[in-house]
C-alpha cells in the first residue's frame, strides 16, 4: 500500500494518538476519539483527520501485531515440515491473541475500516488455510478439522486464557502454550499402532 509521507508534525501528532491509543487498549478502555485528543493534548479535529472513527483508530493500533503475524505466516510457510508449520504458526498466533488487546476485536470484526485490516486479515486466514491443507495432505491432522474450525479453537483458546490465565504477560503466554499443546495432541492424525 503506498500512501504520502506526512508532514513532521503531522507525523508526531499521528504517533501520539497511536500511543495514548494503544495504552487506552492494553488498559481495556474504549477508544473515544474526544478522550483520545483530551489525553494527547490534541485538538479533537487533528484525531479526527487522522482517523474519522474509533474502529479506524483500532486497527491501526492493530495493525503492527498483524503485519509481525502476517510475517510470520510467510516463513511458516516456507518450512518443509507441514506439522511444525501449522504449530508454530498457530503458537505465535495464540501468543499475539493473549499479549495484546487490539487483535481480538479487529479480527472478529465483520467489517474493516481500513484497507490494510482487511488485507492483512485476508493473508492470514489464507495462510492458516494453506497450512491446514498441507498438514492434511501430509497425514498430519486429523481429516476432519476443517479450515473454518481453527478461527474458533483457537479463539477458545484465547478467551480460556482471559477467563483462567494470570495477569502478567509471561504467565499468560505460558498458559496458553499449555492449553494450545492438548489442542493440537487433539488435532495430530492417529498413527497406526505398531507391530
Amino acid at each position: 500500500m503506498t500512501t504520502t509521507p506526512l508532514r513532521k508534525d503531522a507525523a508526531r501528532n499521528w504517533e501520539r494518538i497511536i500511543a495514548v491509543a494503544r495504552a487506552l487498549v492494553d488498559q481495556g478502555t474504549t477508544l473515544q476519539l474526544n478522550d483520545v485528543a483530551r489525553r494527547a493534548g490534541l485538538g479533537v479535529g487533528t484525531v479526527y483527520r487522522h482517523f474519522a472513527t474509533p474502529e479506524a483508530l483500532l486497527e491501526a493500533v492493530a495493525t503492527p501485531c498483524l503485519e509481525a503475524l502476517t510475517a510470520h505466516g510467510e516463513r511458516a510457510l516456507a518450512d518443509p515440515d507441514p506439522w511444525r508449520a501449522l504449530e508454530a504458526f498457530l503458537a505465535r498466533t495464540l501468543e499475539a491473541q493473549v499479549t495484546d488487546a487490539s487483535l481480538a476485536p479487529v479480527t472478529a470484526a465483520p467489517e474493516d475500516a481500513l484497507p490494510r485490516t482487511t488485507e492483512l486479515k485476508a493473508a492470514l486466514w489464507s495462510t492458516g488455510r494453506v497450512l491446514l491443507d498441507r498438514a492434511r495432505a501430509a497425514g498430519a491432522v486429523r481429516p476432519d478439522l476443517a479450515p473454518g474450525d481453527l478461527v474458533p479453537l483457537m479463539c477458545g483458546l484465547a478467551y480460556a486464557v482471559d477467563v483462567h490465565g494470570a495477569r502478567d504477560a509471561a504467565a499468560r503466554v505460558d498458559t496458553a502454550h499449555r492449553y494450545l499443546a492438548t489442542l493440537l495432541e487433539g488435532l495430530r492424525a492417529a498413527t497406526p499402532p505398531g507391530p
